[in-house]
């Protein structure tokens, strides 16, 4: 049975994953009930684990001593339940399809290469059919990834849903869940799922192994 995350650290993590955020959605992206997540945010700011910036954009986002917290509680949780190498695992299968993911984003957003490169303006159907069929083939081999890690832990369980919704928008025609970023588009989801690894494991983004 996949081990459990207490709503705190569930909340310092969509946090973490998001940046910069109000309640919504850090509730959304870690599966916590916003009432509580708005509870927990004022706890954390009370603490001092978070601030709170009002303005044009509002929203709460880790102090550094936030940052410290969260990282000891994630690894405690990987040791406490003895999921650390399987989720290691998992995140280097993970590596072996970031490549083609970053990719097939690419190719999305331009058609050619180098120089020859041009903005895809969407206007040839046979070839954003095909990118997103490159898409489909990703997705099937990440799937199994996110099977594998929410065995182990169970907050992981949104990011496989989560990615196919993404994808079954895409081909039901509506191009922004492709790479848009103010919309869980599948690149947004990736992208906080790698972020999520990261955090995790204790590796920051520029010391990573590329595969």
């Amino acid at each position: 049975m996949p081990a459990p995350s207490d709503p705190r650290t569930l909340v310092l993590h969509g946090l973490r994953l998001k940046g910069f955020a109000e309640a919504p959605a850090v509730a959304e992206v870690v599966g916590v009930d916003e009432v509580e997540a708005k509870s927990l945010l004022a706890d954390l700011a009370a603490q001092e684990l978070a601030s709170y910036r009002e303005g044009r954009m509002s929203g709460f986002t880790l102090t550094p001593a936030g940052r410290a917290e969260h990282a000891q509680l994630l690894s405690d949780e990987l040791d406490r339940h003895g999921v650390r190498e399987a989720v290691a695992a998992a995140y280097r299968r993970f590596l072996t399809r970031n490549g083609d993911l970053l990719d097939v984003c690419t190719a999305w957003q331009l058609r050619g290469d180098g120089d020859d490169a041009v903005i895809n303006d969407h206007s040839d159907a046979d070839y954003d059919a095909a990118v997103i069929a490159r898409l489909g083939d990703i997705d099937a081999g990440i799937q199994p990834v996110c099977e594998e890690l929410t065995d182990s832990l169970e907050r992981y369980r949104r990011y496989g849903p989560r990615l196919a919704h993404a994808l079954d928008r895409l081909r039901g025609g509506d191009n922004d869940w492709f790479t848009k970023p103010m919309i869980p588009s599948y690149h947004t989801i990736w992208f906080e799922l790698h972020e999520d690894l990261l955090a995790t494991l204790g590796i920051e983004r520029g010391q990573e192994e590329v595969l």
